[in-house]
């Protein structure tokens, strides 16, 4: 009986001993972890019961513009809009797509400048004629930025022939003209906007 019991007594020990070395670790983790996470306070001064108010910040004022230029009084003044060459020696000239170069073909003068491609004149495909193979329309806008009705023009690829197969000499600019036209399509003529600057 006595074995029995000190038995017991050592089991009980043993479970405390373990109970304590469980929560030891629990508490360690949770003090480590308490450390690790909590959001570190400034290192300051110690603070008085009231401070005094911080002087509020104030941006600097902005520095005075630069005086003004006098003109005597009987010196013209420049219209309105306009410096006169006195004002602004150095200021640059306004530049216009007209004044520009030949450039190299890209860029901006990939596109012709304004009055130096004519529009291309000839039969006017109307909206929802259906083309036969070798034909397409041809889109072109105006100097002004105005959309023309498309023309008729032969495909790049398409050569008409004649009755015997002999091919058929086409314009240089491919414009279809009225006898090649595909049949049932009216024959109307695209009138060509005026150039720029001439009078309407």
């Amino acid at each position: 009986m006595g074995t029995g019991r000190g038995e017991v007594q050592d089991g009980r020990r043993w479970l405390l001993a373990r109970a304590a070395m469980a929560g030891g670790l629990l508490l360690l983790v949770a003090v480590a972890g308490w450390a690790l996470l909590r959001p570190e306070a400034p290192a300051t001064a110690p603070v008085a019961a009231d401070p005094a108010p911080a002087p509020a910040l104030r941006e600097a004022p902005p520095p005075p513009p630069p005086p003004a230029a006098r003109v005597p009084a009987d010196q013209p003044r420049a219209a309105a809009g306009r410096p006169s060459a006195q004002e602004s020696p150095d200021m640059p000239k306004e530049l216009r797509i007209e004044d520009l170069g030949a450039g190299d073909g890209t860029g901006i003068h990939a596109f012709p400048k304004p009055g130096t491609k004519a529009v291309k004149v000839g039969l006017i495909v109307p909206e929802g004629f259906e083309l036969p193979p070798g034909y397409v329309r041809h889109y072109q806008t105006a100097d002004d930025g105005t959309q023309l009705p498309p023309i008729l023009v032969f495909h790049p690829d398409y050569q008409p022939v004649d009755a015997r197969g002999n091919p058929i000499e086409l314009p240089w600019d491919r414009v279809v003209p009225p006898e090649l036209a595909p049949r049932g399509m009216p024959q109307v003529w695209l009138d060509p906007p005026p150039p720029p600057g001439s009078p309407k």
